[in-house]
């Protein structure tokens, strides 16, 4: 259960994953996380003292999470029991906390309870916590990569302190790639033999660095592969130039979690930039998502709903062309299919926007749900037999195109809505014709209007 097992730890040796092995084993050894963790801060000074209260990690991978738990264990006198809510369930988490009330009972002793990824409980299942947090049997810190505002039991996170990790700097992991290369207890020179040297460039560092956009984890991994696959010269040096460092950092992932907050963060970012007709973040957006990994179909989707509700009337090809992005990609596949979403959203991000229909559409779902099923007025209801016929329906209907210029004064809204407005046009784009055309058809009647009509139809086949 205890995954900070130090006989483990020892067992290992050699074999431990880079990362694993430069883990900071204390307070003065950790790097980042100065807004939170520099000295003098609340939870330094916490874990300085031992006064921890129960406590909720929130931030990327390699952010530190872990990690800080570790050093933690390391320093408390309390007994310190961590596992991890992906490899083990709520009937563990029972025994921890039996066995923790025992140790209060007989020995004084109180517990501190890691669960790693928190969030893969439901929130049903973190019930479980709640009392024990509550009563003092167990100090709770849990660690998660998604929002807890989201993921964690509220009335759980109302009894915990939050910390937010961010991702690493670019100059802290410098650093931590550095301590890797000086360590000869625990870093690089593990991996090679006692005959070789290391030398990495500055310029290597930096491209690793950059390129683990913000997890530590992911930059010394980068560090060892690249050690670990560049031979040796004449002279016994495995010299780490930044084409090396290039090569093993290129098939690492970008930070895009499919199923969490960043997925609904960059998704967000991709619509307002298209909302906002900033063609270039849009175009950067939407390939974030290609490049980390996101379903292009759901790419499309986004894209339409785009098109329906910012765009709308304004350019009404913005849907053909959204859907056409769709068909392309589902022809062509990837990444030929890729260049169809990021061509359609351009056109989405530089065509004139209205969000009349959208509002409009919701005016009307207002008034149907507090209206609603307000009758059809008698006058547009169709009326197939003849007993329909005698009681009204349609009566004195008028065919618009019996009429000059198809034009009629009828009712066609129910009577609680009959001097409602939905739609209101705005001057943008194509929808400026319509606004123009509906502003003469309403205030000439039939005088010359069908003409102006069928210039305007005219004028959409035309388009």
């Amino acid at each position: 259960m205890d995954i900070f097992d130090h006989a483990h730890s020892l067992k290992k040796g050699t074999s431990a994953p880079l990362a694993d092995r430069m883990r900071p084993r204390n307070l003065s050894e950790f790097i980042g996380q100065e807004a939170i963790l520099g000295p003098g801060t609340l939870l330094r000074t916490s874990i300085e003292d031992d006064t921890l209260s129960s406590l909720i990690f929130w931030g990327p991978p390699g952010s530190g999470k872990t990690t800080l738990a570790r050093v933690i264990a390391e320093r408390s006198k309390r007994r310190f029991v961590a596992f991890s809510a992906v490899t083990s369930g709520i009937k563990d988490v029972k025994e921890i906390i039996a066995e923790a009330k025992q140790d209060l009972k007989y020995s004084g002793r109180r517990t501190i309870l890691f669960v790693d990824e928190i969030h893969r409980f439901n929130k049903a299942q973190q019930d479980v916590f709640l009392p024990y947090v509550e009563d003092g049997t167990v100090t709770l810190i849990g660690a998660t990569t998604e929002n807890p505002s989201f993921e964690v039991n509220s009335a759980l996170l109302s009894r915990c302190m939050t910390y937010v990790f961010a991702a690493l700097e670019e100059g802290d992991l410098r650093a931590i790639l550095r301590r890797a290369l000086e360590d000869t207890e625990r870093g690089v020179s593990l991996d090679v033999s006692d005959d070789r040297t290391v030398s990495v460039d500055d310029d290597a560092l930096t491209h690793i660095a950059g390129h683990a956009h913000g997890d530590a984890r992911v930059a010394l991994s980068g560090l060892e592969i690249s050690v670990r696959n560049k031979p040796a010269d004449e002279s016994g040096v495995i010299h780490i130039d930044r084409a090396v460092a290039e090569e093993a950092m290129q098939k690492r992932a970008l930070l895009y979690d499919k199923g969490g907050e960043e997925h609904y963060n960059i998704i967000s970012a991709l619509h307002k930039s298209v909302r906002d007709s900033d063609p270039d973040a849009a175009i950067y957006w939407v390939t974030r998502m290609i490049e980390g990994g996101e379903e292009p179909l759901y790419i499309a989707r986004r894209l339409i709903r785009m098109a329906v509700e910012d765009i709308g009337m304004a350019d009404p090809r913005a849907l053909s062309v959204a859907v056409a992005a769709k068909e392309a990609y589902h022809f062509l596949g990837t990444p030929e299919g890729e260049l169809a979403l990021v061509e359609a959203t351009v056109y989405l991000a530089t065509a004139p926007k209205s969000n009349a229909v959208y509002a409009g559409f919701g005016r009307a779902k207002a008034d149907v749900r507090a209206h609603g099923a307000l009758p059809v007025p008698l006058v547009i209801r169709n009326a197939p037999t003849s007993l329909m016929k005698e009681i009204g329906y349609g009566k004195g209907y008028k065919y618009s195109h019996d009429y000059e210029d198809a034009y009629v004064e009828q009712q066609r809204l129910p009577d609680r809505l009959a001097d409602r407005t939905y739609y209101h046009p705005t001057d943008r784009g194509y929808e400026g014709r319509i606004k123009a055309w509906l502003d003469e058809f309403q205030a000439r009647g039939a005088k010359g209007v069908g003409r102006e009509r069928n210039k305007v139809k005219k004028d959409i086949k035309n388009k």
